[in-house]
């Protein structure tokens, strides 16, 4: 009895032995679990901490760095205005922003000159149009200030457009000037929606509601009445550059001036297109006698450039062709 009794206490204290063991081990464990988790937590603070002080300095900073603007306004200067890229409402070459930054410009009485720098290849009617008739107005009721429209790779469509509003227009040898045309384009997806069975239903409440619906066939008057919209639009677009440029077009009815065409800057020339070759710095100290360029381009924050890059204008667009798409100057 009694070796029965020394041997369940020897057992009973092996296994108190291996409890106390495990729980040890298991404590040890959750310790070096807790201490993981708390330098993962404190590294992805001190992350996320870099990141905030990072961005904090480029929105603190990006206003200082003045690429590009050298001169001053407290001197006599030229004014440049930067046309570039697609010519749309929210683009950095919307009505607003460039029409914003020639108030500004004609504003400053120290400007002796505005140079608008061009490099798009056109866009919305409405927008160049908007742009065209302030430059205009400005013109009219400053005429001691005068405008340049400087072409560097590509003034096409709409960006002519708005160059044939000034005073005189200058572009390189091999700058591609003109596309005096309009455009409007889309995608017919009806053999595919054939091929896949798809069957489209769309309900209107007026008989041209639907109109131009990429997923339907075309209709032959529906087609004829979006050309003839697009005539009226060349017809303006027309009128607006022989307003602007008037007599110095060398032939007013060369059969492809207005035919959508483009030319180099030395092909340009001879048509009375452009007024003379040269870059803004040429024209800045050259013609209009102030050497030092202050930028007035209206320019989107530094968020919102970030944001466009992430990939909302593409968004827009891809939007814009996968359905209706209005006239553009292209």
């Amino acid at each position: 009895m009694s070796d029965e009794w020394k041997s369940g206490s020897s057992e009973a204290s092996g296994n108190n032995a291996d409890d106390r063991s495990w729980k040890l081990l298991e404590k040890t464990l959750l310790a070096g679990v807790q201490e993981q988790r708390r330098a993962r937590r404190w590294g992805i603070f001190f992350k996320l901490l870099t990141f905030v002080y990072l961005i904090g300095a480029l929105f603190a900073f990006t206003p200082l760095l003045d690429f590009g603007k050298g001169g001053s306004r407290s001197t006599e200067h030229t004014a440049v205005i930067d046309v570039q890229g697609m010519i749309a409402d929210k683009e950095m070459a919307s009505a607003d922003n460039v029409v914003g930054a020639l108030r500004a410009a004609f504003d400053d009485t120290k400007t002796k000159g505005v140079i608008l720098r061009i490099n798009s290849p056109g866009g919305s009617p409405v927008q160049s149009g908007y742009i065209y008739d302030e430059i205009r107005r400005l013109r009219a009721k400053n005429p001691d200030i005068k405008v340049y429209a400087v072409i560097s790779d590509l003034g096409a469509s709409g960006a002519y457009y708005i160059a044939s509003a000034a005073d005189q227009i200058y572009a390189d040898k091999a700058s591609l000037v003109g596309s005096i045309g309009v455009t409007a384009a889309g995608f017919g997806f009806v053999g595919t929606m054939d091929k896949l069975g798809v069957d489209r239903r769309t309900y209107t409440s007026g008989e041209h509601k639907a109109f131009l619906d990429p997923f339907q066939p075309p209709k032959a008057d529906e087609t004829a009445f979006w050309q003839s919209v697009l005539d009226t639009t060349h017809r303006q677009f027309i009128a607006s550059v022989k307003t602007g440029r008037g007599d110095r077009l060398k032939d007013k009815e060369h059969p492809e001036l207005f035919s959508g065409l483009v030319w180099t800057g030395e092909q340009a020339l001879p048509l009375g297109l452009i007024d003379g070759l040269g870059n803004a710095s040429y024209v800045a100290r050259e013609i209009i006698g102030a050497k030092d360029m202050v930028d007035y381009t209206i320019e989107d924050s530094t968020f919102d450039r970030f944001s466009k890059k992430l990939g909302v204008s593409m968004a827009n667009q891809l939007a814009m062709w996968m359905g209706f798409q209005g006239p553009q100057l292209r």
